[in-house]
């Protein structure tokens, strides 16, 4: 009997059975629970885009598609209680893409809460974002218990900043309750009012916002390479809204800072910074993480609360390699992809 064969055969059986990514994806432990960030999914096969590098006969999204399948299969296992897309869901804003958009959501919708930021390439004329209200209105989501509501336009116009392009949403885990509060890209003033008054009703509970723009070059850049290379941060330029719209930095000045019950800010925009963290204090001591993704087809975020150790494990993982984002060319180091966070959850 030749027992390095047999040996042989029970490794490649065992390996069948589990696939790489359940060692490099470990499950989450009980007592532990995950969010999953959506970055930028601009990346369409199309006919109807007029851009050569995309003709294609019929509109795919190959990465969003990859991303939505593993959030899916990954419910269970990473304790998976809310999904976030940080906005920019369409590159030509369309209806061919939005459908496209809708029928990867649509496999999320009805089995785990979640909510979307408003993206630049979301909206036409500088803040009109009615094809994203036609696809995922708040028709679409007021069913659900943890729907909380959105900015309802004055007027009767809902075309600007109205019908949940601007919403909230609430969950609870780990005997934790959160508010997760979604504002399109450059919100107004009067979208960052409704902000304060939804964040001061629910000051109990723990806070995170999505907006599409917070992290990247801190000043318009004027020369392509600035894009990479000029300082990075909290932005202090804008694509929306014209002047009614806000900075990245005067909507942390006019409503973010101001609420201590907020901890994280979740963003994506920057496919040319592509991954970016840092932590800051609000007006009243509390600390801030404000994360940035925009990975193209590299990956989505991950992110494992573990209460017993007041930490977030922050893991990049792309859903088409099946492998941990370790490294990009642009941005090479670790740290960025793979990182902990500190947030007090216990006592």
């Amino acid at each position: 009997m030749n027992f390095a064969k047999i040996f042989s055969a029970i490794l490649a059986i065992a390996a069948s059975a589990f696939p790489v990514f359940a060692e490099e994806l470990p499950p989450a432990e009980e007592g532990t629970f995950s969010l999953a960030i959506i970055p930028d999914t601009q990346h369409y096969k199309t006919e109807k885009t007029g851009r050569k590098t995309q003709l294609q006969a019929t509109t795919t999204n190959r990465v969003f598609e990859a991303i939505t399948d593993c959030i899916v299969e990954e419910l269970e296992r990473q304790r998976i209680v809310f999904v976030s897309h940080v906005g920019d869901i369409v590159d030509i804003n369309n209806d061919t893409q939005w459908a496209v958009a809708q029928k990867c959501m649509n496999k999320l919708h009805g089995k785990i809460p979640y909510g979307i930021s408003v993206g630049n390439h979301d909206m036409i004329n500088h803040g009109d974002s009615s094809l994203f209200q036609k696809y995922f209105p708040k028709s679409r989501f007021s069913k659900f218990d943890w729907y909380g509501g959105c900015y309802e336009a004055p007027g009767g116009k809902p075309e600007i900043s109205g019908n949940n392009a601007n919403s909230f949403q609430l969950f609870s885990a780990a005997d934790m309750e959160f508010i997760i509060v979604h504002l399109e890209c450059n919100a107004p003033d009067a979208v960052l009012a409704w902000a304060d008054k939804v964040l001061e009703q629910h000051a109990s509970r723990r806070a995170i916002i999505t907006t599409h723009m917070d992290l990247g070059p801190l000043n318009r850049p004027k020369d392509p390479r600035d894009y990479f290379d000029a300082p990075k941060g909290r932005m202090t330029w804008k694509k929306c809204h014209g002047s009614k719209g806000n900075t990245s930095q005067q909507m942390w000045e006019k409503c973010f800072s101001k609420h201590k019950n907020l901890f994280l800010i979740c963003c994506g925009d920057q496919s040319r910074t592509q991954a970016l963290h840092q932590t800051v204090k609000g007006q009243q001591g509390n600390s801030v993480h404000e994360l940035l993704s925009d990975y193209g087809s590299k990956g989505f975020r991950l992110m494992r609360f573990i209460p017993k150790q007041n930490q977030i494990e922050v893991r990049t993982w792309n859903p088409i390699t099946k492998k941990l984002c370790e490294k990009t060319s642009i941005v090479p180091n670790r740290d960025q992809h793979q990182f902990t966070l500190n947030y007090q959850m216990t006592k």
